[in-house]
This record gives C-alpha cells, structure tokens and sequence, in this order.
C-alpha cells in the first residue's frame, strides 16, 4: 500500500487529487473502521490511518475521514484548547485551504471565512500570495500551511501575510522543518522535479527550512511564539491521534 500512495503522490498533480478523494474517502473510511486510532477533528476511529509521504512513506499518517495528517491535527488541538477561534467572531483569510478543515470552518457562524490559492480548485479566490488581492489590516486570523516551502521569494509573501493581518491579529504558518538544521537550505538553480525531490524532499519544494524559519518571519514584523503543543498531550493522545512529537507551531502575531 505504501508503494502505491507514494507512486500517486508522485504522478497525479494536486488539483486532481483532491477532486478524486471526494470520491474515495467514504469507502476507505468505512473499509478501515476500528478502535486503534482516533481523529479529533471529526472525533472517528479507526484501525489503521493510512500512509503518507512523497519521499518515505510515514505510517499512520492521513485520517481515512477528514483526511487530516499530523500537522492538522496538532493544529486542531491548538486552536480547540488554547484559542477562542471557534467561539470569538472572526475574519479569517485560509491560503491554500485543506480539505480536513474546509467544511467545518465554513459552516462555523463566527467566522467571516475566506479562503484563496493559485491553482486549488476547492479555494474561493484565485490569488497568488507574493501578491494579495486584499487591503492592509483586513483579517483577525490567517493560515497559509505547508505553502511557502513552494514559494521562492517567500519573503515577500511572509510581507503579505503581515500586510493582511489585523493588529493584535494571529497567523499560523506551518511549514516542513528539519530542526537539526541550524540554516535553511535553497539553491534555485535546482529546477527539476528529480533534483528537487532529492534536496528538497518534494518535487516541488524550493528549499528546507532550518530553525532560522523563525527569524525570517520576525524579520518582517511578526511576533513568532514556538509552539511545540504536544509537550501538553500525553504519550497516550499523541498516539492515539497519531501526532508527531515535538513538531513545532509558528504562532504569529502582529
């Protein structure tokens, strides 16, 4: 199974995996029905999640129901526990939405919910995010998850971002991190999808961001708080949510 999820990943772009799994996720969801593991987004259980990577497949990672990986679920129970986003009205602008989150957050009735992205054909506006269609001060809340690693100027999106975001505003801004890298490493001349599998760990991934990604956020006028929300779950949840231990939250504030 996981020589097929990984070949899929790798050959089925983006837009059309998503349409597909609007179909396949009921089935799979009730094939894999069980008491092991538990998504908290839409609080189902099942046997087994499924695998999931482009490079090394990780077991136990995409949620047959929501398809949720680990990094929305820590981000679930981030904004459940220690937040009032699901109670307090709120403007909230969602780069590049996912579909784990894109149901609930818009039938929540204190959200003024909007969400955007260049090519996702689940999203509400076609937007590129070096270059956003929205004034300055706009949004109480902003999510742009696992999208600048895409980006190569991501410094002037990260300057959009804060551009967009209200005062005493909150972003999240999750990315991949190798935390044993003190630097993030980009080299633009690598344009191949092969080569950039190979540096990147994704065929369209333009850098790996070390524990510098921080600093480059503050470096455009974000106050960043490092989350690492699982120090607060017990062994016992991390597992049963199939959560990643130690995986930081890029809190942003403006």
């Amino acid at each position: 199974m996981k020589k097929l999820f990984k070949l899929i990943l790798n050959t089925v772009p983006r837009p059309i995996l998503i349409k597909v799994s609007y179909w396949v996720r009921p089935l799979i969801a009730f094939f894999l029905k069980g008491n092991t593991y538990t998504d908290p987004i839409d609080g189902k259980s099942f046997r087994k999640f499924l695998p999931y990577g482009y490079g090394n497949q990780r077991s136990n990672a995409l949620s047959p129901s929501t398809l949720s990986l680990e990094r929305h679920r820590l981000l679930w129970l981030y904004l459940k526990n220690e937040t009032d986003f699901f109670t307090a009205p709120k403007k909230v602008l969602h780069i590049a939405p996912e579909q784990c989150f894109l149901k609930i957050f818009r039938k929540q009735e204190n959200l003024e919910y909007i969400t955007a992205d260049l090519y996702s054909p689940i999203a509400d506006v076609k937007a590129d995010i070096c270059d956003l269609p929205f004034k300055e001060n706009t949004f109480d809340i902003v999510f742009a998850n696992h999208v600048l690693e895409h980006i190569k100027d991501d410094k002037k999106a990260m300057s959009e971002l804060y551009r967009v975001l209200k005062p005493g505003g909150m972003g999240i801004f999750q990315i991949p991190q190798d935390l044993t890298r003190k630097n993030t490493y980009e080299d633009f001349s690598i344009t191949s999808p092969e080569d950039r599998t190979n540096h990147f760990g994704q065929y369209d991934h333009v850098r790996i961001y070390g524990r510098d990604y921080f600093k480059r956020l503050r470096s455009v006028g974000f106050t960043v708080n490092e989350v690492d929300y699982s120090k607060k779950l017990s062994n016992e949840l991390l597992q049963k949510y199939c959560l990643v231990k130690g995986e930081i939250l890029p809190v942003c504030f403006k």
